[in-house]
């Protein structure tokens, strides 16, 4: 199952350092707009400390962790909508995404340029979702005209066709107010509809403040930070505060060496695993695990997915031919320590078609093929 999270923001916020502190991959990170011209994309790992655990107590050879796929796109600038900067490309960039990690600059440097010429975290947010609005409300009118013409149709068509005049104009109205399609019901007919047109704003949003180093730990004390918070909390966004900075130099560090630096800052870990946690639940995923000899692993599922649909993601015909599933708790094997123990204390559950599989399950399938 690969989801992608877009990371965008204005030019030099942060966007590549953090990338390649993410991915440990090669995005160029400069002091000048447009640095970023077409997308890195990075593949990172979700931390998950169970799986270390699992490989312990079924002796497994290795470890597979589940994974989130990362995009960094080019710098947008006010006037995108209209072609300004990259526009259409970081436009189109964007709209491949499932969610957007959106970086916002929460530091003061006067040896780093704002694009705009000062530090206003909630500003660069509004000229980010203003350039995708106006994106969405001319992909909007161009599909209500079109659905306009034929309310007159014969047969089904004008039926459909009027459904979506009514819902386009509803959209329409919403985005001239200024706020984004994330937070609008919709019927199953109507949300055919809007996936179908892959709006921006429809897409869930996770705010990165990028913060000084000194405010890596106690990310309250920035002002900046204090008010790109309250606007998250008033679009009912999570938000992260991590210092780009001090996780480039991590990401630069031996494995065996980061807890000892986090540690001499204070740090439990590195604010990166708290980005993928977040994105990771922002998309509205979870994990089941299995495990054996050969590897512990774990697996990336929707919240919500049951037992023949987890089983798809190792294989489809585990799916098609899904009979039962033998299901432990993460918690209650670690507890006991193998998997003979939570058997003899009946902690071992066999599950059919209907059950709804929970993070941290612990699964075996069985299948008639």
């Amino acid at each position: 199952m690969t989801v992608k999270m877009g990371i965008v923001g204005l030019p030099n916020v942060g966007k590549s350092t953090l990338f390649n502190a993410l991915a440990s991959g090669g995005a160029e990170a400069a002091n000048f707009p447009f640095c970023t011209i077409e997308p890195n994309v990075g593949m990172v790992t979700v931390p998950d400390e169970r799986l270390a655990r699992l490989a312990e107590i079924y002796g497994s050879k290795e470890c597979l962790y589940a994974t989130l796929e990362f995009v960094d796109i080019a710098g947008l600038v006010k006037g995108a909508s209209k072609g300004e900067g990259l526009g259409n490309q970081f436009l189109a960039n964007i709209r491949m995404t499932d969610a957007i990690a959106q970086v916002v600059r929460c530091f003061d440097d006067e040896n780093i340029v704002h694009v705009h010429g000062g530090i206003d975290p909630v500003g660069d947010v509004e000229v980010i979702e203003t350039e995708l609005g106006l994106r969405d409300l001319e992909s909007v009118e161009k599909r209500l005209s079109k659905s306009s013409k034929l309310t007159k149709a014969a047969g089904n068509a004008a039926a459909v066709a009027k459904m979506e005049v009514a819902l386009l104009t509803r959209v329409v109205e919403r985005l001239n107010e200024g706020k984004p399609v994330r937070g609008m019901e919709f019927s199953d007919e109507e949300q055919a509809v809007m996936d179908e047109l892959q709006l921006l704003t429809a897409k869930p949003v996770l705010y990165v403040a990028n913060v000084a180093e000194e405010h890596a730990g106690s990310p309250e004390d920035s002002e900046h930070y204090q008010a790109l918070a309250k606007l998250a909390a008033e679009r009912g966004s999570e938000i992260v505060a991590v210092s780009a900075a001090i996780e480039s130099e991590v990401a630069q560090l031996p494995v065996e060496d980061r807890a000892e630096f986090l540690e001499t800052l204070g740090l439990e870990e590195p604010g990166l695993n708290r980005v993928i946690r977040s994105s990771y639940k922002l998309l509205g995923l979870q994990t089941y695990l299995t495990a054996g000899p050969k590897e512990t692993r774990a697996w990336t599922i929707r919240v919500g997915a049951k037992g023949p649909e987890a089983a798809g993601v190792i294989h489809s015909d585990f799916e098609k031919h899904f009979i039962r599933a033998e299901v432990m708790r993460y918690d209650v094997l670690d507890e006991l320590g193998s998997e003979a123990k939570v058997k003899a204390a009946g902690k071992l559950r066999v599950e059919g078609k209907e059950y709804v599989v929970e993070d941290g399950d612990v699964m075996n399938f069985l299948t008639s093929a």
